[in-house]
């Protein structure tokens, strides 16, 4: 009977799979097959194209504030817009090292440094900057921008928390968005709401040695001109247990005896800050960033940093002018004084301009001009950008402040921003101001045109 029922039950199984096997079969030679290909059928041949339709990369408008075309600056016109602070821009051996690295290496170095892109000069100029800045290590970024943009998010991530001052510049913001972590901004400058702002996140719970806490900052601020109280947010970063992440782009090459900027400046020890970034394109002259730290902090960037990874290294002949410029400034410390001096001069002479005021640290090289006129800003912008015209065409070249209105967190007023050199003197600071009454009296707000 047993074997009887197995029988039975194997006849069964033998008909279910014959039947699954005659329809996948039937399946296989019925079903419709893909056409060979032909150059004949083929659309980039024959030209039967499929419409296709791009979407936007920003699904809503971007209002972009538009600049002044400078056109070419010579010789003959006093730049103070741009940002090369020891004018090193114009230095012959710079120049004259820069081109002899040209001939031996040619113009690009071909590649991201992680792959065929690394020169025995990138490899120097790290080693230079580290011992400068007196830390373990640094890595180099062929971009200004990207340097910050790639460094705040090699370490934080989305469930992370950071918090910021609300007057950062717009590249770290790009930092931010690429992290994804809750981002928290406090007042600008104000270590007051900084406090409050940790003291309820404590309380919240929203910091735990589960979620990593990062305070993001600049040594002086490229939208104010005003320098961070450091020591103060060093403080608050050790007693709530936050990592430091300082942007010193603006205060390298300026502040401190040997122009190790604002840690030197204030007597900062470097291992209270985790992160220290700058830039290679205001002091140096030259192109590139750079993040200086531990290596333990410094190599996790070589694996993590987009910009370092995925983009092509420093052209050799700047990384070499970068270096030229470093000797420079190692051998001729006495040009950090000259600097000094001039922003200070600028500083005093524009507490004095009759229709504007102004807003930066004294010993801060970036000076931003505002408009005493109660006006939109649109109309503002518009004032601005014809006073610098006007400025241009009578030998002064000024630098309005363009901005993302509708993407910057906590937009700036529209201003003229000036930048202080070594060379400024005392006629040269004399001209701008004057030039400035002056242009607004011709081209500024009309009180007829504002009554109407």
């Amino acid at each position: 009977m047993i074997l009887n029922d197995i029988s039975n039950m194997a006849g069964w199984w033998t008909i279910l799979i014959a039947l699954k096997i005659l329809l996948a079969s039937t399946y296989f030679f019925f079903a419709k097959k893909p056409k060979k290909y032909s150059p004949h059928t083929d659309a980039l041949a024959t030209g039967n194209y499929t419409p296709w339709k791009t979407l936007p990369l920003v699904e809503h408008d971007v209002t972009v504030e538009e600049s002044p075309i400078m056109g070419k600056i010579d010789d003959n016109c006093l730049n103070v817009g741009a940002t090369s602070f020891l004018c090193f821009d114009k230095e012959e051996s710079i120049m004259e090292s820069a081109i002899k690295c040209l001939h031996k290496y040619g113009v690009g170095s071909c590649g991201p440094r992680g792959f065929y892109g690394t020169i025995d000069v990138h490899l120097e100029l790290e080693e230079r900057l580290a011992k400068f800045l007196e830390v373990e290590e640094t890595c180099v970024y062929s971009y200004g921008f990207s340097t910050i943009a790639s460094a705040i998010p090699a370490y934080a991530k989305k469930q992370d928390i950071i918090f910021a001052d609300e007057k950062v510049w717009f590249a770290i913001q790009k930092g931010f968005d690429a992290a994804r972590s809750t981002i928290r901004y406090y007042k600008h400058n104000d270590m007051q709401h900084l406090e409050a702002l940790l003291t309820e996140a404590k309380e919240k719970k929203q910091l735990s040695a589960r979620r990593r806490a990062f305070l993001v900052t600049e040594a002086v601020f490229f939208n104010t001109g005003e320098m961070c109280p450091l020591q103060e947010v060093v403080g608050l970063a050790r007693k709530f247990k936050l990592r430091i992440i300082l942007d010193e782009s603006l205060s390298i090459g300026v502040l401190g005896k040997n122009g190790r900027g604002l840690t030197e400046h204030l007597n900062v020890p470097r291992d209270e800050v985790d992160l220290i970034v700058g830039s290679l394109e205001h002091s140096f002259a030259s192109v590139g960033g750079f993040c200086a730290g531990s290596h333990f902090i410094v190599e996790h960037q070589r694996l993590s940093g987009l910009g370092y990874c995925f983009s092509a290294s420093l052209p050799p002949m700047l990384t070499q002018a970068a270096i030229s410029g470093l000797d420079i400034l190692e051998s001729r410390p006495e040009i950090l004084a000259e600097l000094e001096g001039s922003s200070k001069k600028l500083d005093k002479a524009l507490s004095k301009l009759e229709h504007f005021t102004f807003r930066g640290h004294a010993l801060s090289p970036i000076k931003h001009i505002y408009l005493k006129k109660d006006l939109t800003d649109r109309l503002k912008h518009s004032y601005l950008k014809n006073i610098a015209n006007y400025c241009l065409e009578r030998g002064v070249a000024l630098s309005v402040a363009a901005y993302l209105r509708d993407v910057e967190h906590s937009c700036p007023e529209p201003s003229i921003r000036l930048a202080s050199s070594r060379k400024l003197n005392d006629g040269n600071i004399s001209l701008v101001c004057g030039l400035l009454d002056e242009a607004y009296e011709k081209v500024g707000p009309q009180p007829e045109l504002m009554a109407l």
